[in-house]
Order: structure tokens, then sequence, then C-alpha cells
């Protein structure tokens, strides 16, 4: 029987680094597992919705070929949803440690208000 791997755990500045260096759909995808009340309030710059309400009925419309990165407030609703996502076929999986927290903190680009553009699509 296989080994179940770790969770990937990176910083919020190697986060985005991926995310800045990689070419459009090769970016890794930042997946933001907190709810939607807080997903207005603030979030990092350039992330989607999969709230951890919905995140079992939703989980299969993210892309199983594309790095993704999960975060949520602190970085424990994430690493929760990074494991799942592991154990059920998603090769690249990182969790954000320190979550929105630390990405504001690291003074990263963050963004308030209703979801914009693109900040619902899964893909």
């Amino acid at each position: 029987m296989e080994r179940p791997r770790a969770v990937e755990v990176v910083d919020v500045l190697e986060a985005a680094r991926r995310m800045a260096d990689a070419p459009g759909a090769a970016a890794p995808l930042l997946v933001d597992v907190r709810e939607a009340n807080e997903f207005v309030q603030v979030r990092a710059e350039g992330a989607v919705l999969l709230p951890l309400s919905s995140f079992l009925a939703r989980y299969r419309d993210l892309p199983p070929d594309r790095p993704l990165l999960l975060i949520c407030a602190s970085g424990n609703r994430s690493f929760g949803a990074a494991d799942y996502l592991l154990r059920n076929g998603f090769p690249h999986v990182a969790n954000v440690q320190g979550g929105t927290i630390a990405w504001a903190r690291a003074g990263l680009p963050l963004r308030q208000g209703p979801p914009g553009p693109g900040e619902l699509e899964l893909s």
C-alpha cells in the first residue's frame, strides 16, 4: 500500500512568487476556503473562492492538472482541505502557512468587497 504524501507547506512569499513566476494557465490557482463573508472582507489578490461549506460538493471542479495553493485565515482550515485533495487524486497541492493574515502582514496585494470577475471560477 502506498503511503499518503504529506501536504507541502509554503509561506506567503513563496506562494506569491509561484503565482507571479508561472505564466497564465500554468500559474498555481490560489484557492480560498474561507466562507463568503470572510472573502468579501479581505482576500489575497488572485484568490478564487471555494468555501469549506461547499468544498466536498465542488472540489472536483478544481483543475487536477494545475498546481493548487490553498489558503484560509491562518492556514488551519486550508491544511485540512489540501490534505483531502492530496488523498483524492490532486497531485500538486500546497497549503499557504499563516493564511490571509500572514499575506496581509507581508504587505502582499489584497482585495475587498464583492467577488470580482473570475474570483468564483475554479479553473
